[in-house]
């Protein structure tokens, strides 16, 4: 081979491998971020054994773990709901456990529920719902047998979960035959959203962005077109005013929350917003992150009503 002709083989060698590594360096940047700051690294944290295990149904996601501070009570209840883009494969309970092991640290029991997602047997609708009720309902059972004070429950959630929590909080006024609703709704003093979509059908298509595959259709059962019902008693925003304490925490995903918070207000719901200096999605659930401790500090005082 001539000099000439090695020169140009060898550029165009190195080319080509420059490219590629530029095409692979958002992967490598994402799956970075992903060990560092994701679920990965929530996991990782050391948490508290529950107190309790508590089952729910048959299937082995009905179960929730509840952590009681110590000391005598009685104390106010935080029901936390995991997000992982409704996706069995992306999340579980132990992504949202540090945010429940800090809440009880800091006096607030807290029972963190795991629900069927999609990938889970009986997931969809309309069960993954029930789950989310039954789960929310769970409170009255827990307060004849552990030191807890009803007047002082919220509901939070982060992500998908965000959603769940605020439509368990507003659950109470669908309609009786829903086929959602479940049996006597239990209405919390607070709700507080963490980064999560409030309406399910503006955030089709979006889903596909940020889950890296259709999320909402197969949650819902079809499209909005197609069960239009469906869609509008899975808006919370459809039965405001919830005549409660609202928290927001809005970063990554804000624009999924932005008219919701704006009707809030309007419709005369107590709203605080805490809006971190940048949009991180895991890190405002994460109790070693300044983010993290700042959200722990608004569902702190919601739940409390200090």
């Amino acid at each position: 081979m001539k000099p000439v002709t090695k020169r140009l083989a060898w550029g165009a060698l190195i080319a080509g491998i420059g490219a590629a590594l530029f095409a692979a360096y958002p992967f490598a940047m994402f799956m970075y971020s992903w060990q560092t700051n994701g679920p990965p690294a929530l996991h990782r944290l050391p948490v508290s054994e529950p107190t309790a295990q508590i089952r729910y149904g048959s299937s082995p996601m009905q179960v929730a773990d509840l952590r009681m501070p110590a000391g005598k009570g009685p104390f106010p209840l935080a029901v936390v709901f995991h997000g992982g883009c409704f996706l069995t494969k992306i999340d579980d309970k132990g992504g949202i456990a540090p945010v429940a092991d800090a809440l009880t640290k800091r006096g607030i029991a807290t029972l963190n529920v795991e629900y069927r997602k999609l990938g889970d047997a009986g997931a969809g609708w309309p069960n993954t719902y029930l789950d989310i009720a039954k789960g929310a309902d769970m409170v009255r059972d827990i307060a004849r047998k552990y030191p807890v004070d009803l007047s002082r429950v919220s509901f939070v959630g982060h992500s998908s979960g965000a959603h769940f929590a605020l439509w368990a909080a507003s659950r109470s006024r669908l309609p009786a035959d829903s086929e959602i609703r479940g049996g006597n709704p239990f209405k919390p003093a607070a709700v507080i959203v963490i980064d999560g979509p409030a309406a399910l059908a503006p955030f089709v298509g979006r889903d596909k962005e940020e889950c890296n595959e259709p999320v909402i259709v197969p949650l819902i059962g079809g499209t909005p077109a197609q069960f239009p019902r469906r869609y509008a008693e899975v808006d919370p925003g459809a039965r405001l005013p919830l005549g409660m304490r609202q928290g927001f925490v809005p970063a990554a995903l804000a624009e999924g929350m932005t008219d919701y918070i704006a009707k809030a207000k309007a419709t005369g719901d107590t709203v605080e917003v805490y809006t971190p200096a940048k949009p991180y999605h895991f890190r405002i659930i994460n109790p070693g992150r300044p983010e993290g401790q700042q959200t722990l500090k608004l569902i702190e005082g919601l739940t409390t009503g200090r």
